[in-house]
């Protein structure tokens, strides 16, 4: 270490400081342990990486992930296609969630944070659900990402779909996993599955414990159209108004997706200060809509619901499908959301700072090889942004100031050693899988038929 506390410089790129409001300087990006010391010319006898050519930026943020999905790609499906949303999580989701056991979720974990990782994302915040599995899952996922080097915001999805016993388990692991002591890499949220497989019990015991533990709700709220309906012939009010009764929806809150909204729901959830997080591709994929806060401004962040941990992709099928509703879609579109992404792992971390490549943010930085072909600038970052950029451009992560992908492949683990491994574990979980019926809960709307 120099006399300045510089640990580590990355000499002779262009640096995105900041991705809202856009910031961009040539010079050096000087670390200091796991922070940023300074955008600044390296000082002498310090380490130096040559970063020449390259853009550096800081690591992404997924606001919503389900890395137990990450085994299912190409999973067989011998059922008969789903025709509406319940349907996929009866016959898909809920089938591979009974499947997993605890091989099972550490090799979902190590798929899913090594892929985030090659893609540039350095923060994951994760919604995790094994029923025939819950007791001390979240600890599985936590050293599975703390091994890759990934930063975390984990919780269990409780839900009564599975039964009293399993929500009560699910909630002692969340009330479990928040008491322990925290890992430097890893924080916790509470976790609920969704107000349509939720009793008023549940929801009232999931917003007692994030209360105890200072924590926000990360809960799925109106996804489909469905999640309305039910709370309608539950309780005679829209599934965003029964959260808000219940205590779930505060400053601390995560709703992902939020797609079938009113504008008096919008004004309550704007009013309360809770982070929305956008799904696009998910939401495209399981035809549910298109949120109406991709379109707002304030905490609206973006998250890919399972669909890999590449950012810079979802940010930019995201921006095309809000631009597609609307043309007065600003080209900072990506920047706001990610940089919204982050502020919301920046609570997490009491990090407000993380995001950022300013002096005395985590050294959380993606280095890519991306010789831009135009002016790169303020001004036009969000044109390369949606343009120009690509994963397959990340050479370099850190996180917290520790080289963990370097030229390409993990630091870590062996990446095809890896891969082997992780296919033979989604070989025995596509087995076990297709030995599961489908779910059996059914929301109250079709019970009070």
């Amino acid at each position: 270490m120099t006399a300045g506390g510089a640990t580590l410089a990355l000499c002779g790129a262009t640096v995105v400081t900041s991705l809202d409001p856009p910031e961009v300087v040539e010079a050096d990006l000087v670390f200091g342990g796991d922070r940023i010391l300074g955008v600044q010319a390296a000082p002498a006898g310090v380490t130096r990486r040559d970063c020449s050519g390259a853009v550096i930026v800081p690591g992404a943020v997924c606001a919503h992930h389900h890395i137990y999905s990450a085994l299912a790609r190409g999973m067989p499906f011998s059922l008969a296609p789903p025709a509406n949303f319940t349907q996929i999580l009866q016959r898909v989701w809920w089938r591979l969630d009974r499947a997993l056991d605890e091989d099972g979720i550490r090799a979902s974990a190590l798929a899913a944070g090594l892929e985030a990782l090659l893609a540039g994302t350095t923060t994951v915040v994760d919604h995790h659900a094994s029923p025939n599995a819950i007791d001390g899952s979240l600890d599985i996922i936590a050293d599975a990402l703390s091994q890759l080097g990934v930063r975390s915001v984990l919780c269990y999805e409780v839900t009564d779909r599975d039964g009293p016993a399993r929500a009560a388990a699910g909630l002692s692991e969340n009330r479990r996993f928040l008491a322990a002591a925290a890992r430097p890499l890893v924080r916790g949220m509470m976790g609920a599955h969704a107000s349509f497989t939720m009793s008023d019990d549940t929801l009232a015991a999931c917003a007692e414990g994030a209360a105890e533990f200072g924590v926000g709700i990360h809960i799925h709220v109106a996804e489909d159209g469905a999640d309305n309906r039910d709370s309608m012939a539950r309780c005679g009010m829209t599934a965003a108004s029964r959260l808000e009764q219940a205590g779930v929806i505060t400053s601390d809150a995560l709703l992902a997706h939020c797609v079938h909204v009113s504008a008096a729901e919008i004004e309550l959830i704007e009013d309360a200060q809770a982070t929305v997080v956008c799904n696009p591709r998910s939401n495209m994929n399981n035809r549910v809509g298109h949120s109406p806060f991709s379109l707002r401004a304030g905490r609206v962040a973006l998250g890919t619901d399972g669909i890999g941990g590449n950012m810079i992709a979802e940010s930019q099928a995201g921006f095309f499908r809000a631009r597609e509703a609307s043309l007065q879609t600003p080209p900072q579109w990506p920047l706001e959301r990610l940089s919204a992404s982050a502020a919301l792992a920046g609570r997490a971390f009491a990090e407000p700072l993380l995001g950022t490549l300013r002096p005395g943010a985590p050294a959380d930085a993606v280095v890519l090889d991306y010789p831009a072909p135009a002016p790169l600038t303020p001004a036009s970052l969000a044109g390369h942004w949606v343009f120009g950029l690509d994963a397959r451009r990340v050479r370099d992560v850190y996180v917290a100031g520790q080289l963990v992908i370097e030229d390409g492949r993990s630091t870590r683990l062996d990446g095809v050693e890896l891969a082997a491994k992780n296919s033979a574990q989604a070989a025995r979980l596509w087995t076990r899988v297709e030995q599961i019926p489908p779910h059996d809960f059914e929301p109250a709307e079709w019970r009070t038929r």
